[in-house]
């Protein structure tokens, strides 16, 4: 693939189509991957300027004196001499940050870490001082580019990843103003804006803030720098992010009114940063708890606390923490130093000239009967020192980086043998449980002899493998090269783990003795684990994020609505069940017909009355069971005009779940007197009137949308599936008037009690007014106030319908005095509907709106009309949004926000601009 050399990337871009690259580059699928050999890198960082310098001599060609010198201006790189800030491009996600590996830093699960040298930061300060666009673009902004924003992430098609042109796509620079407030479209890349990076400076941390982050987990090594290392995102928003996640901010509130905090990165960029935090704060709470106990049981030394507080990852803690588990067989180093031989084996290193074994021998003791068993216990501990020792680990990674690492898989013998005898058996009929299995063990043989280079295996791969291995049919192991073998065991003899004097051949072979035995019994189980996990860990992320992507997909469907619509559940033997649906998703009629036996001319004519009676002109049919005949049975009826003068038609949508959703406690309290099979007629037909309003009421993994679900880590999958529902269901937003409570509870900030605690207030005191009455729930305080708020609607058509159906006025309290002060009696809120109310404009910015709207000239009633839009225009067009943003007191975000609110039509819905 053609990629631009990095230092493109901080120019002041806008990437529109950030995610079509997404299977492109490495950012989920191979994070994993050890970094690309060394002697590669040079040869790629010098080719890219080459290229780059051709094209700026090929623009000046007039300058005739300056085009010698170009040659030699590729150069320029070389004298930086760095050869892994190629490594970005692993994590593209970010502009202008550089992502280099730390080879002392050990790697979480599907992360990479960079090193965050002062080179390195003098690069990123360089980065921002790349030419900005400036007032120009700002200039230009219309109420155009707001629809454009809200545009192109819904009505991205699904095969936009494919093409030659896709990777350089996201190269194009775009405008300033292209700029999202929200992501809806597949897990984008993590985008970090580096044209404004000044503005977004000035919303970090304070330094003693900063510094209580740092602090906070007690451990050796730095949290906001870990978290930035990991995640390839710039310290100060780390900072920030950490910082918003403390104060129970959720992900859509950061997203949408917290830009400038966050650098303006998407939802699932901010996500990725809270996994990474909350993987840390689980690591510093494990090793918080290993630390108690091994000093409850006596064995923790200063240096090996230092030693547990210094781990990063969940596998160095266990690598140094396993030797002293209780219950684990006590290791060959433990029971060596017991006998009291770690002296004589930190005395072969430091003085071997001295080291006399013969004085540590006494005889009639186990382990120390004689010289060649004292020896063996000397060689032990240094091999356990060598595992241990972080230099060494280090440097043993680093020749696994530069070497060919593959994973192989074969078929087990278990398997094998139980193939051999379904042959042998092959003419009896043997039904069962064997049959199954042999079954199963043809489904892996792909994998019967597979071998494949680590930084190649697809995700897909992994994860098969780890499901054959666990059904053991398959075997798995990591071939690491002799070479690596070979070049470790001379480093350690003649560096690291060198004698300091002059050492006797027999202390010599003791010390290469304890490094291949170090390295085979220790080191290579530890890499092979390593590399495991991390495969493991980078396929499960995938995995999520392809369900993530097609649950988003599926919730964004654009509705059909204004029109009565018919659900049918097709089946055979217990007919297809029907549902006639209002335009606002009522039940009106519920019926079965028998379309697919001798009476279906009957059936067919009883429906053509249910249709008349109805106007029904859509047809839902599910994709079960006899969905091919009942469509050909529709569409037979239409092309004959059977409904005439009703212009029906017909689509078919997916039924994964319904059947599962008819029976559940939801469906039953909704549609309480409905058999549970017209309950699916009815769920297929919601589905296509309001998808986001019907598929939250089902478990994300009933729906289909993905594979492998039950080879992933259950919570990981359900956080991320359910994360992605908030994202969605928030940045639609919510009639608080006529939502249900199943759909409410997914808004951010909201949960199931305070959902509930929203429709008994509505029920009780009638349709909500304004947002300000959200304060007399029970249960909402500020900060669910805050979180929600934004994304709550009150569209005055829906508050004017449910107004003028009575409700039962709530009877006051007898004693009113006794809760004076303590309850939501006390709040004072406005009892007349605002206008802004009905946009996405959060509360704590109305006074803002409030001047804009003085300043162009316009009112608060006027939103969404064709004045108010010409108006917005043409100031905007005058002035750039950061001078307007400074008139009116706030940030350019702010005001970008602010304007597609007042700017967009009333009712306004994102998912209008999705073409399924």
């Amino acid at each position: 693939m053609i990629r631009r050399p990095r230092q493109t990337a901080a120019k002041a871009v806008n990437y529109r189509n950030e995610e079509s690259d997404l299977f492109d580059s490495c950012e989920e699928g191979e994070e994993w991957k050890p970094p690309e050999p060394k002697q590669k890198a040079p040869g790629r960082i010098t080719r890219a300027p080459a290229a780059g310098e051709k094209k700026t001599a090929a623009k000046r060609p007039a300058k005739e004196p300056k085009e010698p010198k170009a040659p030699k201006e590729p150069k320029v790189p070389k004298v930086t001499r760095v050869p892994k800030p190629r490594a970005p491009r692993k994590c593209p996600k970010t502009e202008g940050v550089k992502c280099v590996k730390d080879s002392k830093v050990s790697v979480l699960p599907a992360t990479k870490r960079k090193n965050l040298d002062e080179d390195n930061k003098h690069e990123i300060v360089k980065h921002s001082e790349f030419p900005v666009e400036g007032k120009t673009e700002n200039s230009a902004t219309s109420i155009k580019m707001k629809e454009e924003r809200v545009s192109f992430f819904v009505s991205e098609p699904i095969g936009a990843h494919e093409g030659p042109s896709i990777a350089l796509d996201g190269l194009r620079p775009k405008k300033e103003e292209v700029e999202e407030d929200f992501r809806f479209d597949e897990p984008c890349l993590k985008k970090q804006k580096t044209s404004d990076t000044r503005l977004g400076h000035t919303s970090a941390l304070p330094s003693s803030e900063a510094q209580t982050l740092r602090n906070d987990l007690n451990m050796n090594w730095d949290l906001i720098e870990v978290l930035s290392t990991l995640t390839c995102v710039e310290p100060w928003v780390c900072a920030n992010i950490t910082m918003l996640l403390r104060e129970e901010n959720t992900v859509p509130f950061m997203v949408r009114y917290r830009k400038e905090m966050i650098n303006h990165m998407d939802a699932d960029a901010v996500r990725d940063v809270q996994l990474v935090y909350e993987e840390l704060c689980v690591l510093s709470k494990k090793t918080q708890s290993v630390i108690n106990t091994m000093r409850k049981d006596g064995v923790l030394t200063a240096e090996l606390e230092q030693n547990l507080r210094s781990c990063r990852s969940a596998d160095e803690l266990d690598h140094v923490y396993s030797p002293y588990k209780k219950g684990s067989k006590l290791s060959k180093a433990r029971r060596a130093k017991e006998l009291g031989l770690e002296g004589a084996a930190i005395g072969l290193i430091d003085s071997p000239h001295t080291l006399d074994l013969n004085t540590w021998v006494k005889p009639g003791t186990k382990g120390l009967s004689s010289v060649e068993e004292v020896a063996t216990g000397v060689e032990h501990i240094l091999a356990d020192m060598i595992a241990k020792d972080p230099e060494t680990l280090t440097y043993v990674k680093t020749l696994c980086e530069n070497s060919f690492v593959t994973i192989q898989s074969a078929v087990s013998k278990s398997a094998l043998k139980e193939k051999e005898q379904e042959k042998s058996e092959e003419g009896h009929k043997q039904a069962g449980p064997h049959h199954n299995k042999n079954k199963d063990v043809d489904k892996f043989h792909l994998y019967f002899d597979f071998t494949c280079n680590i930084q190649r295996i697809q995700p897909h791969q992994t994860l098969a493998i780890n499901r054959g291995e666990s059904l053991k049919i398959l075997t798995v192991k990591v071939n690491i090269p002799d070479r690596v073998k070979n070049d470790f065991i001379k480093w350690c003899i003649n560096n690291r783990w060198r004698t300091k004097t002059f050492a006797r051949d027999e202390i010599r072979l003791i010390i290469k003795n304890a490094v291949e035995d170090s390295y085979k019994r220790l080191i290579l189980p530890f890499l092979t684990r390593g590399y495991r996990t991390k495969l493991t860990a980078a396929a499960e992320k995938q995995s999520i994020v392809m369900f993530v992507q097609n649950l988003r997909r599926r919730l964004l469907v654009c509705p059909v609505r204004g029109c009565v619509l018919l659900g049918v559940d097709p089946g055979f033997r217990h007919g297809c069940k029907l549902a006639f649906l209002s335009p606002t998703s009522q039940i009106l009629h519920t019926d079965v017909v028998y379309l697919h036996n001798s009476r279906q001319q009957k059936e067919a004519e009883k429906l053509r009355q249910l249709i008349a009676k109805y106007s029904c002109t859509k047809v839902v049919i599910g994709n079960g069971t006899a969905c091919r005949e009942t469509e050909s049975f529709f569409a037979d009826l239409i092309s004959r005009r059977f409904f005439h003068p009703l212009d029906v038609s017909y689509c078919i949508t997916n039924e994964a779940g319904a059947s599962i959703y008819s029976v559940s406690p939801e469906a039953v309290k909704e549609m309480p007197d409905l058999d549970p099979n017209l309950r699916s007629a009815v769920s297929i037909g919601r589905r296509v009137q309001d998808p986001l309003a019907e598929l939250v009421k089902i478990d994300p993994k009933h729906i289909g949308i993905g594979t492998y679900q039950h080879d992933v880590s259950a919570g990981a999958l359900k956080a991320a599936l359910d994360s992605v529902v908030q994202e969605c269901v928030s940045f639609v937003g919510v009639d608080i008037n006529i939502c249900s409570e199943t759909l409410m509870r997914h808004v951010a900030g909201l949960n199931a009690g305070r959902a509930r605690s929203i429709a008994e207030w509505r029920e009780q005191n009638g349709p909500f007014v304004n947002r300000e009455q959200l304060k007399l729930v029970k249960g909402m305080g500020p900060k669910t106030y805050q979180q929600c708020a934004g994304f709550i609607r009150i569209n005055p058509q829906t508050l004017h319908r449910a107004a003028a159906t009575p409700h039962p006025v709530p009877s006051l309290p007898e004693k009113p005095a006794v809760k004076k002060g303590k309850g939501k009696t006390c709040v004072n809120t406005p009892a007349s509907f605002d206008p802004l109310d009905q946009t996405c404009i959060h509360p704590e910015s109305y006074h803002v709106a409030q001047s804009f709207l003085s300043f162009v000239g316009g009112s608060a009633d006027q939103i969404g009309t064709a004045g108010l839009q010409q108006s917005v225009e043409s100031k905007v067009s005058s002035s750039s949004v950061e001078e307007l943003a400074a008139m009116v007191g706030t940030t350019p975000e702010t005001l970008k926000l602010i304007i597609d609110g007042l700017t967009q039509p009333p009712g306004f819905d994102i998912r209008q601009r999705v073409r399924s």
